[in-house]
C-alpha cells in the first residue's frame, strides 16, 4: 500500500501536477507544504481533500472514487469529495477540502478551504427528548450524528459500562497487542460529551422500558422520560457452563476492563490457553503472541473459521497462527479450568495461567422482550430501522434487518455495520425516511494479514478464488444458487471495494 497520502511525500501540487499523471483511478497522492493532500478528478472538475483517511489514516489515494466521494481502502469509510465530511463510518471525522485551479495540461492545488458552518434543517416535528440505551459503536455513531444533523433537543445516553464509548475492534487487536496507546481507544475525549450537549450516563442500568408511558426505568428506580428511543444494547461475551469460568485469570474480551486485566494478567503469564477459533478469539491469540505468550487455542472447529470463511481461508489462518507459534487443539472442548490447567474433554490437560474465553457473543435481548418488541433472533427492524413499536429504533448487534441485496432478514455483529446502523437511526429518529441499504462490511486482523469481508452468506454452494491464498492476494467469492452472496479477499482491497459498490448496486 502506497504511503505518499499519509506522510506527505509526493509531487508539490501546489507547482502543479500534469492532468495524465492522476491516470485512471482518478487519484493523486502529494502535498503542499507540510500537508499531505490528493487531487481526485470527479467528471471535469478536480477536487482536492486532506489524503489519509480520518479513521486509521489509510492513503484515500489508494481507494475508490464512486461519484463524487472517495472510499477508504482498508475500512470502506467514505467522504464527500466536495464538503470533505466523513459520509459513512468508520470514519467519523470530516476531512479538510483544498481549492484547485487548472492552468493548460497541469492542476494545482491553492489552498486550503474554510470548513463552513453546518447548517441543517431539522424537521419542526424533531422530538424534544431522544433517549439511546447503549454506549457501543451504533449507539455513538447516532449521537455524533444526531448533533452532526443539527438536531438541538435533549439528548440521553444510558451504559451500564464504566468507560466511554471506545474504538472496540483495537481492544482484541493493536491495544491487546501492545502496538496501540490507551489515549487511541476513546472515540472522543470526555469535553465532546459536554460540548455536544450529549447527556453521557455511565455506570447506569436500565432496569426495563415502559413503552406506553415512553420511559426508561433505571436499576435506582429513577425515570428518563422520551420521545423517541434508540435501543442499541449491543452483544455480550458467552461464558461457558463450565467448572472454573469465575476464576480471577478466567477473562472473556468483550469491553475495556476485560482488555485491561487481561493486560495486567498477561504481563506475568507464560501460557495462555483461548478457548474458541472466532474472530476475536484469534486476533486475541494474535495479539498475545505479539506479546511473546505462549498460546494454545481450543476449540470444537475441525479448522479455524469455516463456518464464516470456508475449507481452504481456514486452512490458510490456521497455518498463519502455526508459523506464529500458536498450537491448535481443534475438534475438542475444555471441559474444566482450574488454577494451573485447562482439562480437555478428549482427555488431558493445557498448562494455563491465563485463560481467554472466545466463544463468541450474543445480543442482549432482554430489554427488548421485557418490552413487547417482536424478537426473531434478534429485534426485529424495518427498512428504517423502527421496531413494532412506534417511536422505538433498535440498531447494531441486535438488530435483525431487511437486508435487499440478499432479500433476507440478517443480524450481523459487525462493528462498521453497528456504526452505520446508528447513523441511520438518528435521521430517522428526527423524522428523516432513511433507508438502512449498507451492504455488511468487516475486518479481521492476524498479524501482518487482513481479511476483508463484504456482504453476508450464512451459507454458500460454491465458492471461487481469484489469486493465491497463499500468496495472501486473492478474492474469494461465496457464492448461492449461482448468485454471489459475500466477498473475501486479502490485499485486494480495490476489488473489495468495487464488490461492495456492486452489490449496493444489486449488478454483483
Amino acid at each position: 500500500m502506497s504511503s505518499d497520502a499519509s506522510n506527505g511525500n509526493g509531487p508539490d501540487l501546489a507547482q502543479g501536477v500534469p492532468i495524465e499523471s492522476l491516470g485512471e483511478a482518478g487519484l493523486l497522492p502529494g502535498h503542499v507544504g507540510n500537508d499531505a493532500v490528493m487531487i481526485a478528478r470527479v467528471g471535469d472538475e478536480f477536487l482536492a481533500v486532506d489524503a489519509a483517511c480520518t479513521h486509521y489514516h489509510a492513503p484515500l489515494a489508494d481507494g475508490l472514487i464512486v461519484g463524487d466521494t472517495v472510499r477508504c481502502p482498508w475500512h470502506h469509510a467514505c467522504f464527500s469529495l466536495r464538503t470533505g465530511e466523513a459520509v459513512r463510518a468508520p470514519a467519523l471525522s470530516p476531512v479538510a477540502c483544498w481549492s484547485t485551479s487548472v492552468r493548460g495540461d497541469k492542476v494545482f492545488v491553492l489552498q486550503k478551504l474554510t470548513r463552513p458552518a453546518s447548517v441543517r434543517s431539522v424537521p419542526g416535528a424533531a422530538p424534544q427528548k431522544i433517549v439511546i440505551v447503549g454506549a457501543g459503536a451504533a449507539s455513538f455513531a447516532a449521537a455524533e450524528r444526531l448533533r452532526r444533523l443539527g438536531y438541538a433537543g435533549s439528548l440521553t445516553m444510558l451504559s451500564d459500562d464504566e468507560a466511554p464509548p471506545v474504538d472496540r475492534p483495537n481492544l482484541s487487536k493493536d491495544y491487546l497487542a501492545g502496538t496501540a496507546p490507551e489515549e487511541w481507544l476513546p472515540l472522543r475525549d470526555n469535553a465532546f460529551y459536554a460540548d455536544q450537549g450529549i447527556d453521557l450516563r455511565l455506570k447506569t442500568r436500565v432496569l426495563r422500558l415502559h413503552t406506553a408511558a415512553q420511559e426508561v426505568e433505571l436499576a435506582d428506580g429513577s425515570k428518563v422520560p422520551y420521545d423517541r428511543l434508540l435501543l442499541a444494547t449491543g452483544a455480550e461475551a458467552v461464558r461457558l457452563p463450565i467448572p472454573g469460568m469465575d476464576l480471577p485469570h478466567v477473562h472473556t474480551l468483550r469491553s475495556v476492563a476485560d482488555c485491561r486485566a487481561i493486560i495486567a494478567r498477561a504481563a506475568s503469564a507464560q501460557r495462555v490457553v483461548v478457548v474458541g477459533a472466532s474472530f476475536i478469539g484469534l486476533e486475541g491469540a494474535a495479539s498475545l503472541r505479539t506479546r511473546g505468550l505462549e498460546v494454545h487455542v481450543v476449540a470444537p472447529d475441525r479448522r479455524p473459521m469455516e463456518r464464516v470463511l470456508g475449507t481452504e481461508m481456514g486452512d490458510f489462518v490456521q497455518r498463519l497462527h502455526e508459523e506464529h507459534g500458536v498450537v491448535f487443539h481443534l475438534e475438542n472442548t475444555v471441559s474444566a479450568i482450574d488454577a494451573q490447567r485447562v482439562s480437555l474433554k478428549a482427555g488431558g490437560d493445557l498448562e494455563a495461567d491465563l485463560v481467554v474465553v472466545g466463544a463468541g457473543v450474543r445480543p442482549r435481548l432482554t430489554l427488548a422482550e421485557q418490552a413487547g418488541l417482536a424478537i426473531d433472533r434478534g429485534v426485529k427492524v424495518d427498512a428504517y430501522l423502527q421496531t413494532s413499536v412506534p417511536g422505538i429504533f433498535a440498531a447494531g448487534d441486535i438488530a435483525r434487518w431487511p437486508d435487499p441485496y440478499s432479500g433476507a432478514a440478517i443480524r450481523a455483529e459487525h462493528w462498521v455495520v453497528a456504526q452505520r446502523q446508528g447513523q441511520t437511526a438518528a435521521m430517522n429518529l428526527i423524522g428523516g425516511q432513511e433507508k438502512f441499504d449498507a451492504v455488511p462490511f468487516f475486518w479481521s486482523q492476524h498479524y501482518d494479514v487482513q481479511i476483508n469481508y463484504v456482504g453476508h452468506a450464512e451459507s454458500w454452494d460454491a465458492i471461487s478464488v481469484d489469486g493465491s491464498i497463499e500468496g495472501r492476494d486473492c478474492m474469494l467469492r461465496y457464492m448461492r444458487d449461482g448468485r454471489v452472496a459475500a466477498v473475501a479477499s486479502i490485499y485486494r482491497d480495490i476489488d473489495s471495494l468495487r464488490a461492495e459498490v456492486e452489490m449496493e448496486r444489486g449488478s454483483l
